[in-house]
């Protein structure tokens, strides 16, 4: 991974900083998504970050207590 260096002004950084922080990410973060972004990634990793956050939206589950059935039960004819 290459490191890249910026010079931007000091309140700007500061306004980022305080941004981010309320995002619970950081300056870093939102950036190299941002030139990610930019500079197209490839689909499938744009796939599997829209897989990601679709699953973490998803209020599923097998409840408190699990799942209680076997999957012989499910196929029991």
């Amino acid at each position: 991974m290459a490191n890249l260096t910026l010079t931007l002004d000091d309140e700007v950084l500061k306004r980022a900083r305080r941004r981010a922080l309320d995002r619970g990410t950081s300056v870093n973060a939102v950036v190299r998504d941002y030139l990610e972004s930019f500079a197209g990634d490839d689909g499938a990793l744009s796939a599997r970050r829209e897989f990601v956050a679709a699953a973490q939206r998803s209020s599923g589950s097998s409840g408190p207590g699990g799942r209680t059935w076997t999957r012989d039960e499910l196929y029991d004819t």
